[in-house]
């Protein structure tokens, strides 16, 4: 049965060299997207990169990778429980759940090695290049640089939902007066406008920060069910490593001035942790936050052209409160405690040292340090600025352990063997 939310306008796919599908093709458009993606080594890389605590601790805190399979199963779930409640939708108009799928698993390959402090060294280095943002190198990715080769790189060429789907922000480095995230690079126009496939920016969207409002149904769903993720999942996390623990749960709530229904979500979460039933206790409240969606219609400059924009996610008040507590709880207790700050911060001096050598003295008597490829690549750059984009491209990247293996060859001369792989 055809799904008629979707039309050609939705599936045509961004130019370029695989932008055609085979004619015996048994998969959906939104289908192959989603294999492409999950069959890259992009993807793949997603294991060895930072949620919360570093990469390879141990082996059941979450990574990049898992964190996104978590993603897309809550983004399926609520196209599903949309579709058995809601009126507006039905069995050939609904939101499809292969695109969202897609979507959440897509949302962080842009990611840099070493979590948000890798993110914030890399635009520090970048902030006079073009920048460099999280969700903007996420879509790059797909549409650029995916596949790499010593003579070409190329995206998946998805599909305009797709694209879409990821395209989170929406405004311009250059337009943003100096932000520190939430930007697209300038080189990434192009991109924007085959999303909006011409459609005029009203004045009001022009300035400052607004733009970013605008997110099709797909993005607001993976939007959200990855806060769903984050803010329950890191709690887990945080109560296992020993990060959360009853203390200091009681400093901050002292310090904090919780209102009756904030104490009793931490209440609720002493009684989870007493009674070792912490991770079964969190799973329910992942369905009682997909369960606070609801569908309405809404009316915007892209509505006319797409239903991926004639509809919004609403989320019930209490239930975002909910969320915002456990993301609030986790901050301040978890990512801003000594330990993982000491960690952020020996990630970030890796990533600021590998910049140097990399970017600074690549060729210095002689020496070659960056891998054949990129090195190929960055001789054929034609700019400076092009020369270290695709540094930037390399470090972000890479690994937690390949960053951190790369770094200590380069500076420890205990370390290292001529018959390294890498």
């Amino acid at each position: 049965m055809k799904n008629t939310f979707y039309g050609e306008f939705d599936t045509k796919r961004l130019p370029g060299k695989l932008d055609k599908a085979y004619k015996s093709e048994y998969r959906s458009p939104f289908q192959i997207d989603r294999d492409r993606i999950i069959h890259s080594s992009a993807f793949r890389r997603l294991q060895s990169k930072t949620q919360v605590f570093l990469s390879g601790e141990y082996d059941f805190y979450r990574t990049r990778l898992t964190h996104s399979i978590e993603v897309a199963q809550i983004g399926r779930s609520i196209c599903r429980y949309l579709q058995s409640i809601s009126e507006l939708l039905n069995d050939d108009f609904h939101i499809d759940e292969d695109l969202v799928e897609a979507v959440c698993l897509a949302h962080d390959l842009g990611h840099p090695p070493f979590g948000h402090a890798g993110e914030k060294v890399l635009h520090t280095l970048m902030k006079d290049l073009g920048g460099f943002e999280g969700n903007a190198q996420t879509l790059r990715m797909l549409t650029e640089i995916i596949y790499q080769t010593e003579k070409e790189c190329y995206g998946i060429a998805p599909t305009r939902a797709c694209l879409d789907g990821v395209l989170k922000y929406k405004v311009l480095y250059g337009k943003s007066n100096g932000a520190k995230n939430h930007f697209l690079y300038d080189s990434q126009k192009s991109l924007r406008n085959f999303a909006f496939d011409g459609a005029e920016i009203p004045p009001d969207f022009c300035e400052g920060m607004r733009l970013n409002e605008i997110k099709s149904i797909e993005c607001q769903i993976m939007d959200w069910a990855d806060d769903t993720a984050y803010s329950l999942n890191d709690i887990i996390d945080g109560v296992r490593a020993g990060f959360l623990t009853f203390e200091k749960m009681e400093k901050w709530a002292m310090k904090s001035d919780l209102s009756p229904k904030e104490a009793s979500f931490l209440s609720d979460l002493k009684k989870a942790i007493l009674s070792d039933k912490l991770e079964a206790a969190f799973s329910v409240k992942i369905g009682e936050f997909l369960k606070g969606c609801r569908l309405i219609k809404t009316e915007n400059f892209l509505s006319g052209k797409s239903n991926r924009y004639a509809f919004a996610l609403e989320i019930d008040e209490g239930i975002r409160r909910e969320s915002h507590f456990y993301k609030k709880l986790a901050y301040e207790c978890i990512f801003q405690s000594a330990e993982l700050q000491q960690m952020e911060y020996k990630g970030g001096q890796i990533l600021r040292d590998l910049w140097k050598a990399f970017g600074g003295n690549e060729n210095v008597d002689g020496f070659r340090v960056l891998p054949g490829a990129v090195h190929k690549r960055t001789e054929a750059a034609n700019s400076e600025k092009e020369r270290f984009r695709i540094l930037c491209d390399h470090l972000s990247g890479m690994t937690d352990g390949s960053a951190t293996r790369t770094y200590k060859r380069l500076s420890d001369p205990n370390y290292g063997s001529i018959v390294d792989l890498e």
